[in-house]
């Protein structure tokens, strides 16, 4: 079977990406009328945050699509890629220290680290936090399709955060999705769309160890398959005051910074992801 699933990924990296997304349109309609648990949570979240079940369904799709252009994203021709607010890449890199780049699960977050190396790679590489996959198959994959020139990966390990500090003491940038939930005791709670969420406390503890600029990143794909806009923000468009030494006030700013972005395009966010569960050993 793995043998199987991997060659249906590598003939998927050679599809066109309008075939790969219409392919993950009816994959992540599937999935909803599938799963009960993915209907809830999805409308669930969506509420949570004020939108209507409109903008949760038109998500639904982009979910799929998520999905399905994986494999051209990690192994196929580069996609088409524009820029929106690149001058904020090009200001931070002439100040000399390290940047973090900073995305929620909205629109395409794999393609941004990518976009970044082949454009920027050269002068400074970036190096993304990774979660190795648990399929053996698929961890492969990931460990040779991620990593190219200028782009480098990093485990969620001491190791890895050893890494990612090195790589920003270095002048060097850093990517991180903070609205990911965090082992139990890597985190504290801070709102997120007016519901306590498990926040990780990586971001701050890295801009304040590395004395780290902080730009905030996430790219929108466009309809029919015509490739990504990438986006970017300083943090202080996010009008949430320089960030604080206080974990949990640091959480909560980066979480509104968050909200900030998703507001931009909400029917691209992953609201089906379990953002509100609490991890074991992770205590109120």
């Amino acid at each position: 079977m793995a043998v199987l699933i991997r060659f249906l990924f590598r003939f998927a990296s050679w599809l066109p990406l309008p075939v790969l997304h219409a392919w993950g349109w009816v994959l992540g309609w599937l999935s909803f009328g599938l799963s009960s648990r993915y209907r809830r949570r999805l409308f669930a979240h969506a509420r949570q945050a004020g939108f209507s079940r409109g903008v949760a369904r038109a998500s639904v799709g982009e979910s799929g699509k998520l999905v399905a252009e994986l494999p051209r994203l990690w192994l196929g021709r580069p996609v088409r890629v524009n820029w929106e607010g690149v001058e904020h890449i090009e200001a931070a890199l002439k100040n000399g220290r390290g940047v973090l780049f900073l995305t929620p699960h909205l629109g395409c977050f794999e393609v941004a680290a990518q976009a970044y190396a082949q454009r920027f790679g050269e002068r400074q590489p970036t190096t993304v936090l990774f979660r190795p996959a648990r399929q053996p198959w698929l961890r492969n994959i990931m460990s040779g399709a991620r990593e190219r020139p200028g782009l480098f990966t990093a485990p969620t390990t001491l190791a890895g955060v050893r890494q990612l500090i090195k790589a920003l003491k270095s002048g060097q940038a850093v990517g991180l999705l903070p609205d990911q939930v965090p082992p139990g005791g890597q985190g504290v709670w801070a709102p997120f769309f007016g519901r306590d969420a498990y926040t990780m406390t990586l971001s701050a503890r890295l801009v304040h160890a590395a004395r780290a600029q902080v730009l905030l990143i996430w790219s929108e794909r466009l309809s029919w398959g015509r490739g990504y806009l990438i986006h970017v923000r300083t943090f202080e468009h996010a009008d949430v005051g320089a960030l604080s030494e206080d974990a949990r006030q640091a959480a909560t700013q980066i979480n509104q910074a968050m909200e900030m972005l998703v507001r931009e395009c909400p029917e691209q966010y992953l609201w089906s992801y379990d953002r509100y569960k609490q991890p074991a050993a992770a205590q109120r």
